[in-house]
């Protein structure tokens, strides 16, 4: 694992560690448990949902109201009920809380479905992890019905707009940009092609495409190497374009003056050091807007382009799974489900009963 996996890895031990510090102490067993199955990303979030839940029963639980949360014993699961679950869920979908940065201050929090099944998800796992070591008497968790979440319409790029946008990257051609921008692109639109070359052929991650180092790529196979979500390593494939648009880069990328020597990041900010998720997320939206303003294009929309264009292609659902890293195939087809059914209803325009 490269140093920066390391580094990320060691950041979010210290940052799961903090959490649990203002948390209930018997949640340290439940972490420590789901350390053998959950990567340590999965552990924080879930310690941070966790920490939202606490919170609420200390502040609105009518027997555990004003309980601090490193006094809440385990026992207090038992005086949880499913109604109180459901009450919380009811309470995320609007409420507020001290600003970090100005505790005199309010900040305003939302939540929609996913959010609240999410927060549902790890009070059940931590509900049913303590009831099957039998050290509370009921699980509540498990009768409250998760919010029905409304499938959502997938945004992704047509093929012309795929190629309006490598040609705005490529060119700079547009009466949209000032000459300010145009000379600020036109520094950095080789790593930038490269960047959004290597989303559209791949289909990875926008977390995955920030970790990977000079040496994870293998131009004899045109492969890549990436870490998934869980910690495990995956070959990407690409094809000769995003060969082309990699080798430019990096041909610059070794002349860049204030690049770190000791960076081995394969892209790098202005500044010569590895660069971050929100700086590729602000590149992908500054050249999109541009050639598809009508929709709100991410890397992750991106990630959709290439899997609706390689389900397009072959049919093959399983094949869009394995190149997303979708572990489950039903996450896959809930996704793409539609446009099976468009293949299956022009299947009869294909079969013909009696031949003129």
């Amino acid at each position: 694992m490269s140093t920066y996996h390391e580094q990320q890895k060691r950041n979010n031990t210290i940052r799961l560690r903090a959490i649990l510090e203002e948390c209930p102490y018997f949640l340290g067993e439940f972490f420590r448990a789901m350390a053998n199955t959950a990567s340590i990303k999965t552990r924080v979030v879930y310690a941070y949902d966790l920490k939202i839940f606490f919170t609420y029963i200390s502040q609105h639980h009518k027997k555990l109201k004003g309980t601090a949360l490193e006094d809440m014993q385990l026992d207090c699961l038992n005086e949880i009920s499913a109604d109180d679950i459901e009450s919380f869920l009811e309470y995320l979908t609007y409420y507020q809380k001290p600003d970090p940065f100005c505790p005199e201050k309010m900040i305003d929090i939302q939540n929609d479905a996913v959010g609240k099944t999410r927060k549902l998800a790890a009070v059940r796992t931590m509900y049913q992890f303590f009831y099957k070591k039998q050290k509370i008497s009921s699980n509540p968790a498990a009768i409250v019905d998760a919010p029905k979440i409304h499938k959502k319409q997938i945004i992704y790029l047509e093929p012309d707009e795929v190629a309006n946008l490598l040609d705005l990257v490529e060119n700079c051609n547009t009466d949209a940009m000032s000459h300010t921008q145009k000379a600020h692109i036109a520094h950095s639109q080789k790593r930038d092609l490269a960047l959004i070359s290597l989303f559209l052929g791949t289909g990875m991650r926008v977390s995955e495409c920030v970790g990977i180092d000079l040496n994870d790529i293998d131009f004899r196979n045109n492969s890549v190497k990436v870490i998934r979500k869980g910690g495990n390593e995956s070959i990407l494939y690409f094809n000769e374009e995003v060969q082309q648009a990699l080798l430019d880069y990096i041909a610059q990328r070794e002349k860049q003056k204030n690049k770190a020597e000791q960076e081995q990041a394969l892209f790098l900010s202005n500044r010569g050091t590895r660069i971050t998720v929100r700086a590729v997320e602000n590149i992908v939206k500054k050249y999109s807007r541009i050639t598809s303003p009508s929709k709100k294009i991410s890397p992750h929309k991106l990630r959709s382009t290439y899997a609706t264009s390689l389900y397009q292609e072959t049919g093959d659902i399983y094949l869009v799974a394995d190149a997303l890293g979708h572990s489950d195939i039903n996450t896959t087809q809930k996704h793409y489900a539609a446009m099976g059914e468009n293949r299956r209803r022009s299947a009869p325009n294909y079969i013909k009963l009696r031949k003129n």
